[in-house]
């Protein structure tokens, strides 16, 4: 793709973890390449279906406070989804303040300033063209800790500029009337090891809380507040890990894998988080506390199905 200098997003101040995802790369975890993606997979997908864009397309996911972006060049057109505040400073100074999931014009310096987002971690920008960026093994998306995807595998840096494909899209200005809902419990099912671990260990998991510690970022959440006891080993042979799974380390803190965790690990793992309730995880800030319900792996899928209908239903009050 030729690279346009006429069209681009300048960053004036990076945000804290800043990154370029789309939906991931598939099937490679048997040669150690994570999976990666975005970590609010609904949200990511609510950003491009309110564009009317491929739903895989790249977006920038931003952590906490988000960057502050000058644009360059012929309008287009962004949302925002994810609870966040920002505003759109114009080109005039005058400033309006942003509405998540509502497409908005940006046009020739205008900024969009993404200040934070609200009791939540991750949000999305979505731009109506195309980001002009290198794919690594079918996907853009970024892992920092691997030096992968886009932008030669690092977070985006201020002064940094975003090059665009301009194709002249014309878009409404939609709106959707979404809440991101919150969950009491976090429903897992039985993991490999899970009879490693004592039955006042399977108690406690099940029945008292856990608090997300700060040692959490897109590899993994630590958790802390009750160890779990390990009767067996507290290390196996390292074998294959997916997103979701809750790892137990000799010190008995539970430590669940996010979308860049490794491909392997060997801490005895208790429980997979189920992939309904992945999104709510991702969530999480530190102080969170949460805890853990069983659900049988039949129940789990049929949770599943009825995220993807619920999703599908959200999108179709777009389209």
């Amino acid at each position: 793709m030729t690279i346009s200098k006429n069209n681009f997003f300048k960053i004036e101040r990076g945000g804290i973890n800043t990154t370029f995802q789309d939906g991931g790369r598939k099937n490679l975890s048997h040669i150690g390449i994570p999976t990666s993606g975005a970590m609010d997979i609904r949200n990511y997908i609510l950003s491009n279906a309110l564009l009317k864009k491929n739903l895989n397309s790249a977006v920038i996911e931003f952590a906490y406070q988000g960057p502050l972006l000058k644009y360059y060049g012929d309008k287009i057109f962004a949302v925002i989804t994810g609870n966040v505040k920002f505003q759109i400073i114009k080109n005039n100074n005058k400033i309006i303040e942003g509405e998540p999931y509502k497409v908005f014009l940006v046009q020739n310096h205008d900024q969009i300033d993404i200040q934070s987002t609200n009791k939540t971690v991750y949000g999305y920008l979505s731009i109506s063209e195309t980001f002009i960026l290198n794919e690594s093994w079918g996907s853009i998306s970024t892992n920092t800790k691997a030096k992968i995807g886009s932008n030669n595998g690092e977070k985006l840096n201020n002064d940094q500029q975003i090059y665009i494909d301009h194709t002249n899209k014309n878009v409404s200005l939609t709106k959707l009337n979404f809440i991101n809902s919150k969950i009491e419990n976090i429903r897992v099912i039985k993991a490999t090891n899970f009879d490693y671990f004592s039955k006042k260990s399977k108690d406690i998991f099940f029945n008292r809380g856990f608090k997300v510690t700060k040692l959490t970022d897109r590899m993994g959440m630590r958790l802390e507040g009750n160890n779990l006891e390990n009767i067996v080993s507290s290390n196996i042979k390292s074998e294959g890990l997916i997103k979701g799974v809750v790892q137990v380390p000799s010190d008995g803190n539970p430590i669940i894998m996010l979308a860049d965790h490794g491909t392997i690990g060997g801490y005895p793992k208790i429980a997979n988080v189920i992939s309904a309730d992945f999104d709510k995880v991702a969530q999480l800030t530190p102080g969170s506390l949460i805890k853990f319900k069983e659900v049988s792996l039949k129940e789990a899928e049929r949770l599943f199905q009825l995220y993807l209908l619920e999703t599908k239903n959200i999108i179709s009050q777009i389209l």
